[in-house]
């Protein structure tokens, strides 16, 4: 029996494809972790409920090591997918009980535990604690093989692109911009006068922004004058705002690999990515405010692309069934 863990809506919609896979094949359950409140009516078993304290980070926290042992009943792999909070205390849980971790989307990272903070830390301990470790890319294999992880390790592609066989791409006029980095909260406004800027200049572009709820970066949608401000997307329709748009400014990690499937270019709103291996083809780095317009102008300038995805091929969660299946009859 195989514990399946999320928390937010990427994690979700990161193990969605292995829950199609695994029906019939290997015996689940799913376990709702409630870091992200409210990100839709989706699959679980289980439920956590986080009751709030004076550090968001610690009552994640907290409210995994209250879990029922009815969730763990006949569980011999805890499955979690990422960075996040709840994905290191799930794994933590876990370790405690001394059941095995499935790490998914191993291996990323940027070696500075500021950037992305708090993930880059949550990621690096998880690696000591997996039992079976599922990366992406072979540079994510060689950073677990150069730190002495123990666990098992396959390369099998990222399970979002399994979301997105099918989809066809287009080359409007839409800039689409995701924002909501905890790094970048500090200096939000900033990001977002640079912005306006290229918005005001680009008149022939129109810039569309879903605005993330997080109160720090709420509080400066009033700088984006020249934008179209709009509600967070349901999955399925951002995907086809990524596929039909000219190009994308984001400091998110999830929209490197989807944009890169759909050949889009990502200007990437951030000092460090762990996402290294589309740099330069798919992503663009852009490290400051003040080099946005540079960079933005370079980009556009030249905004078609075409060459397969750094990682996968939308292909992963059946070699994740695969390895697993595999791996529990060398056990056998």
């Amino acid at each position: 029996m195989i514990l399946l863990c999320y928390g937010t809506r990427p994690e979700w919609i990161k193990i969605k494809p292995l829950i199609k896979a695994f029906k019939g094949k290997i015996p689940f359950k799913v376990l709702f972790t409630g870091q992200h409140e409210h990100i839709g009516n989706f699959y679980h078993d289980y439920s956590l409920k986080i009751e709030e304290g004076s550090n968001r980070l610690d009552s994640i926290i907290a409210a995994t090591a209250k879990i029922d042992d009815e969730v763990f009943h006949n569980v011999e792999y805890v499955l979690v997918q990422g960075d996040t909070a709840s994905t290191f205390a799930m794994a933590l849980s876990a370790f405690n009980r001394r059941i095995k971790v499935i790490h998914l989307e191993a291996g990323l990272r940027t070696y500075d535990l500021e950037n992305p903070y708090p993930e880059e830390g949550y990621r690096q301990m998880i690696s000591r604690i997996s039992s079976i470790n599922f990366c992406a890319t072979e540079n994510n294999r060689t950073n677990l093989l150069l730190e002495n992880c123990k666990g098992k390790i396959f390369i099998v592609g990222n399970t979002v692109l399994d979301n997105l066989v099918g989809v066809e791409t287009e080359y409007g006029n839409e800039v689409l911009v995701t924002m909501h980095r905890r790094e970048n909260h500090a200096i939000m406004d900033k990001w977002f006068m640079e912005l306006n800027k290229i918005a005001s200049e680009y008149t022939d572009l129109a810039f569309t922004i879903p605005i993330h709820p997080n109160p720090n970066v709420k509080k400066h949608q009033h700088l984006l004058s020249r934008f179209n401000i709009i509600d967070p997307l349901p999955y399925d329709e951002m995907i086809q705002r990524i596929a039909k748009c000219r190009m994308i400014i984001s400091d998110s990690g999830g929209i490197q690999e989807e944009s890169s499937f759909l050949n889009k270019k990502v200007i990437v709103c951030r000092k460090y990515t762990e996402r290294q291996e589309s740099v330069g083809a798919h992503s663009i780095m852009c490290k400051a405010p003040s080099k946005l317009s540079g960079v933005f102008g370079r980009v556009v300038s030249n905004y078609k692309i075409n060459k397969a995805s750094p990682y996968g091929d939308g292909n992963a969660s059946q070699l994740i069934l695969q390895r697993i299946l595999g791996v529990k009859n060398e056990i056998k």
